[in-house]
């Protein structure tokens, strides 16, 4: 028999934000022992969100507890169980999700590294256990929150009956389940129609692939003509483009104009506050149909209730997603049904490089790309 291997080192590097104002910082840090309930993860490739500089120091600045240790999900390899862990072994690959739940209230939920979450119960989570993200070279985690990867499948060579995705593509799987979680939502089906916005961004670009892999048809519709023409080109003939003017009455007459659309689909940044296109897209949608709404606009909006009643269209709004999509769009990569081969990683930095890494993110924050720290 193989020995087991050895623990997790007492202490790791981490990227460490210390003040709003003060510039990320690396530092030797105490790696987090287990405890009940949890798993201590080597972290192999964490993405870096478009928006993570605005996030951490600049206007978004979402509330977080500092320091902190940023980063959101992460693929990795199991380098600690607990006593209460029944399936997940040492050095097994898997998926770290940052959506952490209540155990006993589902509805106080927090973003690993990234956002404490709106309730007092949530802020029990983020200040704790909970407290530090992907942005290092081992962070702990709940076990629900990890799913197995099946390594051989996935990372092995075709020639062997592999997919041949590299582990840094693998981890734009955190911005396909965003999407996910919604279509799933609101039941897409094979052959319906879902007309997505903007499908230019990267949740926007994943969506479509995740809808184009549940079996709909895709309108992407969005602002950017050239990213639109290599979504359209990338849709194998199931994905026509519209282009976004911002004009109410044209947009409205264009989503019309491509036929039944059974469900609209947006995750708007909070930039598209006073855009009319929801208006639009909801105008849009056939008898019967769905809506569902999962960006991170904060305001009020205009929604035609006249439409939504006479037309009995169903509005869903969707925060993230649960264990079981996980699981779901996991079994989806490894059928072969999803392919994360066409993710374009843009970046691969060691945490040092934090400044660069940021920067690249944000510039080529788009449809199937991901920029990733490798601690």
């Amino acid at each position: 028999m193989s020995s087991p291997p050895p623990p997790p080192p007492s202490t790791h590097s981490a990227l460490v934000l210390t003040s709003r104002t003060s510039p990320l910082a690396i530092k030797s840090v105490p790696t987090p022992p287990v405890v009940p309930g949890s798993i201590v993860i080597q972290v192999l490739a964490a993405p870096i969100i478009s928006y993570a500089r605005s996030a951490l120091l600049g206007q978004r600045a979402y509330p977080i507890p500092i320091p902190l240790i940023p980063g959101t999900s992460a693929i990795g390899r199991v380098a600690a169980i607990g006593p209460d862990t029944t399936s997940l072994k040492p050095v097994q690959l898997v998926y770290v999700d940052p959506t952490i739940r209540g155990r006993d209230d589902a509805s106080s939920a927090m973003l690993l590294g990234a956002h404490e979450g709106a309730s007092e119960g949530s802020k029990i989570l983020s200040h704790g256990l909970w407290r530090d993200g992907t942005w290092a070279e081992y962070v702990r985690v709940p076990l629900e929150v990890v799913v197995p990867l099946d390594e051989k499948r996935i990372l092995g060579r075709p020639e062997q009956g592999g997919m041949g995705v590299e582990v840094e593509q693998l981890a734009g799987l955190a911005a396909m389940l965003v999407p996910f979680g919604g279509l799933k939502a609101v039941g897409v089906k094979a052959g319906e129609t879902v007309l997505i916005s903007p499908a230019t961004g990267a949740f926007g670009g994943a969506a479509v692939s995740v809808a184009l892999a549940m079996g709909a048809r895709v309108v992407a519709w969005g602002r950017n003509e050239s990213v639109l023409e290599g979504i359209r080109a990338r849709g194998k003939g199931r994905v026509q483009t519209l282009v976004l003017t911002g004009d109410l009455e044209k947009d409205t007459e264009a989503v019309k104009g491509v036929g039944k659309v059974d469900v609209f689909f947006d995750i708007s940044p909070p930039q598209a506050k006073n855009s009319g296109h929801l208006k639009a897209g909801i105008l849009g949608v056939r008898q019967e149909g769905r809506v569902c709404l999962m960006g991170g606009i904060y305001d009020d909006v205009a929604i035609p209730h006249a439409h939504v009643v006479h037309k009995d269209i169903t509005i869903k709004g969707k925060w993230m997603y649960d264990r079981e999509d996980m699981t779901d769009l996991v079994k989806m990569i490894e059928a072969g049904v999803l392919s994360m081969n066409e993710v374009n990683v843009t970046g691969k930095f060691k945490l040092e490089e934090w400044d660069e890494a940021l920067t690249v993110a944000e510039e080529t924050g788009a449809a199937g790309v991901v920029t990733v720290f490798k601690p």
